[in-house]
């Protein structure tokens, strides 16, 4: 099935016009595949012609009443690839002597639904913690893997800006569509650069959670906003970008739309902040001349990051999007906006978590923010 997306057109800042084609197929053991491609694309979706097993049931999402947050349990993930050869990589395009997740012979961006999943299946709603001592639900939801380019030695700040204006479409049309599940109370938008930080496919692809819960650190944030709101009669987000155009001691671009500042209080040696300067809840709700904006900014500040260090710098580039209306009283105070943060803290060392952070999740920085947002100025 192909369709077209179509940019925002609800308001007079938006514009109109079709800005990517998306073609839907199905992988061999039935999993979703969608293919987006520039909007004159037109597209054949070959058959997967692999043999592969059937998806796994769902895993357990189990409480935790210390913390109030749930914890997913999903054993068939031990078996889940680990930093493939290049002529072995799952997220190339298909060949004739090289079957993929990708059964195409060639690509622009592709997503599809995670062989390994740590959340599938469906259910009729988010889940809640019953009365029962050790509360337990099925880890329902949906995990999908985003392959930003076909070509396997590329990274996110290797693209073009109309590459990654692609990426934005499918990651807000990913994040509308799974949405309006009635299970999923959040959407998490998110790429890990680099094995020091985790990563355990090489090509350049990202991921799309969409969780039955709000995530915990959304619930927090969440809590401050709405004390903020209550005790300031303000917006805690609209506060915090206002305050760093009028300081921009920590800021490392901008532009019309788009402020990017490292956090007063920065967790990470090398942490940056990306907000719309209009507020909105989540990456559909962008308009047309602020998705063309994110894409400039966005690959500027990525390749701000990768010249920090003679090696490439591991990062976690984290969209934070406002939980589905309803879900969670005061959802409506919450930001769209970007984390990103390395765990290098110099050429030669990383960051791990000490005792206080992994235990008691106080951290210590041993960059002054102010100092990792002018080497990142200089970075330009």
């Amino acid at each position: 099935m192909r369709s077209t997306i179509a940019s925002p057109g609800d308001a007079p800042r938006s514009g109109v016009g079709v800005r990517a084609v998306r073609t839907d197929a199905r992988l061999a053991d039935g999993r979703d595949l969608f293919y987006y491609d520039p909007p004159s694309t037109t597209r054949e979706a070959p058959p997967d012609r692999r043999e592969l097993p059937p998806q796994p049931p769902p895993g357990q999402a189990r409480f935790d009443p210390l913390t109030g947050e749930w914890v997913i349990v999903a054993t068939h993930r031990q078996a889940r690839t680990f930093l493939p050869a290049a002529d072995a990589c799952p997220l190339c395009p298909s060949t004739s002597d090289h079957l993929t997740e990708v059964p195409a012979a060639e690509y622009a961006v592709a997503v599809f639904a995670n062989r390994f999943p740590a959340l599938v299946g469906q259910g009729d709603a988010p889940i809640e913690p019953d009365a029962t001592p050790h509360p337990v639900a099925p880890a329902v939801g949906r995990c999908e893997v985003i392959c930003f380019d076909q070509r396997h030695d590329v990274t996110f700040a290797d693209l073009t800006t109309e590459q990654a204006r692609l990426v934005l479409e499918a990651w807000a049309d990913r994040t509308a569509e799974l949405s309006a599940r009635p299970d999923v109370a959040q959407v998490f938008c998110f790429e890990n650069r680099g094995e020091e930080i985790g990563v355990t496919q090489r090509h350049p692809h990202g991921q799309i959670y969409a969780y039955p819960v709000v995530l915990p650190r959304t619930a927090r944030m969440l809590g401050r906003a709405v004390a903020y709101r209550r005790e300031h009669g303000a917006n805690l987000f609209e506060d915090l970008v206002a305050a760093n155009v009028a300081d921009r001691e920590r800021v490392v671009a901008s532009n019309e739309h788009w402020l990017a500042f490292v956090p007063f209080a920065a967790k990470w040696p090398y942490e940056l902040h990306l907000y719309p300067r209009i507020r909105v809840p989540d990456l559909p709700s962008l308009a047309a001349v602020e998705r063309d904006a994110l894409g400039e900014i966005y690959l500027d500040v990525l390749r701000r990051f990768g010249r920090l260090f003679p090696t490439p710098t591991p990062y976690v580039a984290a969209w934070h999007q406002a939980p589905v209306t309803g879900s969670v009283p005061g959802v409506e105070e919450l930001a769209l906006h970007l984390e990103l943060f390395s765990n290098r803290r110099s050429p030669t060392a990383l960051k791990y978590l000490a005792g206080t952070e992994a235990g008691m999740d106080m951290f210590s920085n041993d960059v002054v923010p102010e100092h990792a947002a002018r080497r990142l100025r200089e970075l330009a």
